[in-house]
């Protein structure tokens, strides 16, 4: 169960962020709206939401799940691979001095993005990734473990980030799409599988026995309600266009 989340409300800047291809410029007033109603859900979900100020220094700020992970025992701050967000860990850290007294961190040669790192209770997957190389999984890995906590690594050939194609929903469920749906590290879970056409709405978080996701996605929305969960739909249209999804949007713990 969860309790807290943290945001970052997005930048003006939000609309020059990374993309991986052209797919319109984001419009930020929609994108305030649309940011608005997540953070409302989060709240309807039972959690204490901290909203951070928007920082024009760092476009991709709002996406502030790749700045950190938040676990039971301490908070790791991460370590962008995308040179242009490695500023945004700073102010992170000092915001989850307020949570956690165990902060630890990726150094580099490392990198880290926080959406390559999927939570199955006290086990972690670790998406190897363009954003996420083999250092700094291993770091990950090697704290984790200090803290009693275990995990593996999962390589990735064409998502950007691993939690970009598989969502764990509790009770051995997973969102799953793509190249994860016949990886042998996910071949144990239960499958709920998304179609391509609709591949993205494979990212969807789970919160307190509901699960968040993506609105105009109707099939896989209709395949997690029929395993047994309640479900919120959010229109994140503006944040889809910069590669970002659901989880992507909050520090969740």
């Amino acid at each position: 169960m969860f309790s807290k989340a943290i945001v970052r409300t997005p930048a003006r800047s939000f609309i020059n962020g990374l993309r991986s291809a052209d797919s319109g410029s984001p419009d930020y007033e929609k994108a305030l709206d649309q940011h608005a109603a997540y953070v409302h859900a989060l709240e309807n979900c039972g959690l204490d939401v901290t909203v951070l100020d928007a920082d024009e220094q760092f476009p991709d700020s709002t996406f502030i799940e790749d700045t950190a992970l938040l676990t039971r025992s301490a908070a790791v701050i991460a370590s962008p691979g995308a040179d242009s967000r490695k500023g945004e860990v700073h102010e992170i850290r000092e915001a989850l001095t307020d949570f956690y007294s165990n902060i630890e961190s990726i150094e580099p040669p490392g990198t880290v993005d926080g959406g390559d790192v999927m939570m199955v209770g006290s086990y972690f997957y670790i998406g190897l990734s363009k954003r996420t190389n083999a250092d700094g999984a291993n770091l990950l890995l090697s704290i984790l473990n200090r803290y009693g906590m275990t995990g593996s690594t999962v390589p990735l050939k064409s998502f950007l980030h691993l939690k970009s194609g598989v969502s764990y929903i509790e009770n051995n469920n997973l969102v799953i799409t793509g190249e994860f749906i016949n990886a042998p590290e996910f071949e144990h879970f239960n499958h709920i599988a998304v179609d391509e056409a609709e591949g993205y709405a494979a990212n969807c978080v789970w919160i307190n026995g509901t699960v968040l996701v993506a609105s105009g996605y109707p099939r896989i929305r209709a395949k997690i309600e029929s395993a047994g969960y309640d479900t919120i739909a959010l229109d994140v249209s503006e944040f889809e266009k910069l590669d970002g999804g659901l989880s992507c949007l909050s520090l969740r713990f």
